[in-house]
């Protein structure tokens, strides 16, 4: 059966390279007042148009009517389904000698709230779910930015989506070790993946860190010292994959950069709202 067709960021998320232009944020923190000019490094889910009968995007009948490439993935509404791509392009099809940020990757927002699972805690979920996948099945599926809310909740971090800045039984989905262990397992396996983690942030001083351990992901972090902070552009996606420093991740609470080495990202990423058309 082909794979279900991921939620992707409704935004155009870009790392920093050259100069600054203004931005709003919508998560953590207030981004900056100056922004940086983005070059083409954004995540985003590349859709391009079917070579015939419907699009992506178009409503679609169980196991007929998309274009080829394309399948009929149950995610409209009211039952509807909607014409799909099963892969998406990969970036390294380019090569790898390129700076980081000048390729695109697909991003999925809220990475971990899988539809119909049951919360860790053993009560039902009623948090909004945004994805069909589990987060191993995204990144087989070519995912490879996952945006996660960390949040303490029960002496541990979870995931969590949730209001207010606190997570309940009835907003949690689980640990957050769990899908980091994920990401660890897809990374060793997969020795040229790169994996950019956004964190929307709710946890208090100390508390990543130790989940960062435990997880085994620090032996592939890529480390904020390296990270462009004059608006020059990222290092060549195959000198990091040579020196195995595949992951990024960034946080939405600026104090964590000169407190736990974890990159505030308005320092080094700008967003712009955008429609895929439908």
């Amino acid at each position: 059966m082909a794979p279900k067709r991921p939620i992707p960021n409704n935004t155009h998320r870009a790392f920093l390279p050259r100069s600054r232009t203004a931005a709003t944020a919508h998560r953590g923190d207030a981004m900056p007042a100056a922004g940086l000019r983005p070059l083409a490094v954004a995540l985003l889910l590349l859709l391009s148009v079917a070579s015939a009968n419907a699009r992506v995007g178009d409503e679609c009948s169980a196991g007929a009517g998309c274009g080829s490439g394309l399948h009929c993935a149950a995610c409209g509404d009211g039952g509807a389904g909607v014409c799909a791509r099963a892969t998406p392009v990969d970036p390294l099809t380019h090569g790898t000698g390129l700076p980081f940020n000048n390729y695109s990757w697909l991003t999925t927002h809220n990475s971990f709230a899988l539809a119909g699972a049951p919360s860790a805690t053993g009560a039902a979920i009623i948090a909004p779910t945004n994805q069909e996948d589990s987060v191993t099945a995204q990144l087989k599926n070519g995912v490879r930015g996952l945006m996660l809310d960390t949040y303490d909740f029960n002496n541990d971090v979870w995931l969590c989506h949730s209001f207010g800045g606190k997570c309940y039984n009835i907003t949690a989905f689980q640990p957050a070790i769990n899908v980091f262990k994920e990401i660890q397992t897809f990374l060793e396996a997969n020795p040229s993946a790169v994996i950019t983690v956004f964190l929307e942030d709710y946890t208090v001083a100390g508390s990543l860190p130790k989940v960062f351990n435990a997880s085994g992901l620090m032996k592939y972090w890529f480390p904020v010292a390296k990270m462009p902070k004059s608006g020059g552009n990222w290092p060549l996606l195959k000198d990091m994959i040579s020196q195995n420093e595949r992951l990024l991740v960034f946080a939405s609470k600026k104090a964590k950069e000169a407190s736990e080495g974890i990159p505030f990202e308005w320092n080094y990423v700008v967003e712009s709202q955008c429609r895929i058309p439908t």
